[in-house]
């Protein structure tokens, strides 16, 4: 997705990719230790756009700036453990892994930059 997104587009995104990784998740080969891999990553992955649903909620600047900083940091605990089962060789489909890392890793970018924006924006707003 490109361009410019509203907060809801964002949304919309974050619940796409949480449904993705949930799809993703059932194409774990089951091992002992990959169901904790597999349930790591959902809570994760979700986490991310529960939080977001959060942040647009915020009472103020420094909420929402918290509530960006946990989804980011959910996202970061997902693409780490996306990385995690494919090294390991535990996904059945190594294409739609890659698809779910590249996602992921796009919207840890456009969280990044969000971040710094309302971090400069609520320095401005002090200054003001």
């Amino acid at each position: 997705m490109k361009g410019i997104l509203n907060h809801a587009d964002l949304e919309e995104r974050l619940v796409l990719f949480s449904v993705m990784v949930i799809a993703e998740s059932g194409k774990i080969k089951m091992k002992a230790f990959s169901v904790h891999l597999g349930k790591q990553l959902v809570r994760s992955a979700t986490s991310a756009a529960l939080n977001y649903a959060e942040a647009r909620s915020a009472e103020s600047r420094r909420d929402f700036i918290h509530k960006m900083k946990i989804t980011l940091k959910e996202l970061r605990e997902t693409h780490v453990c996306l990385k995690i089962i494919g090294r390991a060789q535990l996904h059945r489909d190594t294409q739609s892994l890659v698809n779910a890392i590249r996602e992921c890793d796009e919207l840890i970018s456009i969280f990044v930059k969000s971040l710094h924006t309302a971090r400069n924006n609520s320095s401005s707003a002090d200054t003001s």
